[in-house]
């Protein structure tokens, strides 16, 4: 897809974006939207499109580090809770509690009985937000095994990219099936009536995203509110006499 095509749809979707953060706010709504997928799929890209032109303050990306020893010995689920939205605020988790049925299941991190526990206490867990009046969404991005490496090729060749390739990422490159057989296994225990699975092809970094924000505002329903318009005061300064001892940037550009 062109630049020029994209970049008029993302306009269009960033406009449509703010009305829906509005109501968010006018209406109380809480919203939590859940991206998954495999290393290099575009969520990290695909989140920035959809933030880039909200507040932060009603849009919060939460990207958990490793849990800490403390974190290891709660309830699983516990260190996820308290970054779960309240009224007027959509939280968007780039990764979320699904990595214990995805690296973590992978790499080893924890037992086959606990990524059992978690596929059993996942729905029900997920039923309890949405009976609280949450909004959840939940989108696995898929991405073909010859993208993926082109696209972790890429970070290594590209010194702003670099820091997205994690140790991780090169430790699990070659563990293409097992991943997969994670994935299906998630599916199959949490792809539930209340909480579904929506999967986005994202073999085009730039279709992946129009298509997730369009598909986004149409799981939450939302109205147009009218702005009030705007008119600014004329403005009066005072005319300092006086040198500032500013210390300006040079102007190298």
């Amino acid at each position: 897809m062109g630049d020029k095509g994209y970049d008029k749809a993302l306009r269009e979707l960033h406009v449509e974006l703010v009305k829906l953060q509005r109501w968010v706010q006018h209406k109380g709504l809480k919203v939590c939207i859940v991206f998954e997928g495999r290393d290099g799929a575009g969520k990290g890209g695909t989140i920035k499109a959809i933030t880039e032109r909200v507040s932060p303050r009603v849009f919060r990306v939460v990207a958990l580090p490793a849990p800490t020893e403390r974190e290891k010995s709660q309830m699983y689920m516990q260190r996820y809770v308290s970054h779960l939205p309240a009224a007027g605020e959509i939280v968007i988790f780039d990764r979320s509690w699904y990595n214990r049925a995805g690296v973590e299941r992978v790499m080893g991190f924890c037992t086959p009985e606990q990524v059992k526990k978690f596929l059993d206490a996942a729905p029900m867990f997920e039923k309890a937000m949405v009976d609280s009046g949450v909004i959840l969404l939940k989108y696995w991005l898929e991405v073909s095994p010859e993208e993926q490496e082109r696209r972790l090729l890429g970070r290594i060749n590209d010194g702003r990219k670099i820091w997205k390739l994690s140790p991780m990422d090169v430790k699990s490159f070659d563990r293409w099936d097992d991943y997969t057989r994670a994935r299906d296994d998630m599916f199959s225990a949490t792809d539930t009536a209340w909480a579904p699975w929506f999967v986005a092809r994202s073999e085009d970094k730039k279709r992946v995203r129009l298509n997730i924000i369009q598909h986004l505002l149409k799981q939450v329903p939302y109205k147009d509110l009218p702005v009030e318009k705007v008119k600014f005061p004329k403005r009066k300064i005072k005319r300092e006499t006086a040198e500032h001892p500013f210390k300006y940037v040079a102007e190298t550009f």
